[in-house]
């Protein structure tokens, strides 16, 4: 039947790292014992004060439609946020709250792009940054990274794949699907060539900003001269633990802010009221409440770094930020394993389900065939024995 349906729908990739989850559900409900290492959700629960706020909502009657942007008290605490944890200094005005970081950024895809736009992306991305820009009619232009470098771009790369049709550049720091954080030299260099070409914007994607490992945090907005040239990209998912609440936010040029505004009232119309509420409890507290949290994330990065290091034919870096790990495998591609032919990472992530009981996401969906991606946003206990199943598969 997809005659019937729009070129469009017909066009967009699933997303692998859903369709992978979603095959491991699958698998458990006939009985086998899968362990998932590929969503990107933290196991810790939403805290109790965020959750104290959320009742407070409904006990407050705040049960009525939202301003499309955002309630300004929410949009005053993120204002204060950025103040607070990135020097930056913006407006409620420059503020608009969506249904999760996803919306922001397909609100911004659409806002900005016209048919054949190009938009750099250093690789590897996130899954969908790459469909979001093809179904706003841009050309994603990935830019290829690799284990040796950290997966990180350098200035002459970024240089060599700016053309004349360049309107953006996207990333994030932390990386998904990497853990690569950006230092605030390394930003600074990239910086130095992009302000040579003031009619780029750049979507800089922090929604794993306070699970890094290194702290000093640097976003680019708060690089001399890169301020009004930047989208500014974050959300309460990850750090508090708040997927399911579906809050995303940016800051941006007002004219940017405004135009978003105007696509998501034709949309969605304003963010649930009770998880705004709620995110005002999340912006306003202290970072250091998930220090207990980022510890956690941290002493599995060092457990499963060690274990994918031990593993023959593995090769990875030591990823500062986010929870994932994202070894390049492609010494296993031309093997035959235990009757598989592996002849890339979608055939790997496949041999792994089928004779590991281990799910992964295969890095060529983050524009890097070479890799897959391991979550580690489960137990040690879950880590240990997923890695040791993925050791003995490939004995």
């Amino acid at each position: 039947m997809n005659h019937i349906l729009s070129s469009k729908i017909n066009n967009l990739s699933t997303s692998q790292t859903l369709a992978m989850a979603a095959k491991a559900r699958e698998l458990k409900a006939q009985g086998i014992d899968i362990i998932s290492l590929s969503l990107g959700e933290p196991d810790f629960h939403t805290p109790d004060f965020i959750k104290q706020a959320a009742k407070q909502a409904i006990d407050d009657d705040f049960s009525y439609y939202t301003p499309v942007d955002g309630y300004l008290d929410l949009k005053q605490a993120i204002c204060r946020k950025f103040k607070r944890d990135n020097t930056l200094d913006y407006k409620p005005e420059n503020i608009v709250v969506s249904t999760g970081a996803k919306q922001v950024l397909y609100n911004i895809a659409q806002v900005m792009l016209n048919p054949g736009d190009e938009v750099i992306l250093p690789a590897p991305y996130w899954v969908s940054y790459y469909e979001i820009i093809k179904l706003s009619e841009g050309v994603p232009v990935p830019v290829n990274t690799s284990v040796e470098t950290d997966f990180k771009i350098t200035p002459q790369q970024l240089e060599q794949a700016i053309t004349p049709r360049t309107k953006m550049m996207w990333f994030s720091s932390p990386c998904n699907p990497s853990g690569s954080v950006y230092s605030q030299a390394e930003l600074e260099a990239l910086a130095e060539v992009l302000k040579k070409h003031p009619n780029i914007y750049v979507v800089s994607d922090e929604i794993y900003e306070h699970i890094n490992f290194v702290g000093n945090y640097c976003s680019i907005a708060s690089i001399d001269g890169m301020f009004n040239n930047v989208i500014t990209v974050n959300g309460v998912s990850k750090a508090f633990a708040m997927t399911g609440w579906r809050v995303g936010y940016l800051a941006a040029p007002e004219f940017i802010a405004k135009a978003c505004t105007k696509m998501q009232g034709q949309v969605t119309s304003g963010t649930n009221s009770i998880a705004q509420r709620a995110t005002i409890a999340a912006v306003e507290a202290d970072p250091k409440v998930l220090a207990d949290m980022v510890k956690a994330f941290k002493n599995r990065r060092d457990l499963v770094v060690k274990m994918v290091k031990e593993i023959p034919g593995f090769k990875t870096n030591n990823p500062d930020g986010a929870f994932y790990v994202f070894p390049d495998v492609s010494y296993y591609f031309g093997k035959t394993l235990k009757g598989h032919m592996i002849n890339n990472a979608d055939d790997f992530s496949m041999f792994l389900v089928a004779e590991a009981n281990v799910a992964t996401v295969t890095g060529d969906a983050f524009g890097n065939p070479e890799c897959i991606r391991i979550s580690y946003a489960t137990s040690e206990e879950q880590l240990t024995e997923a890695l040791n199943r993925i050791k003995k598969a490939l004995e």
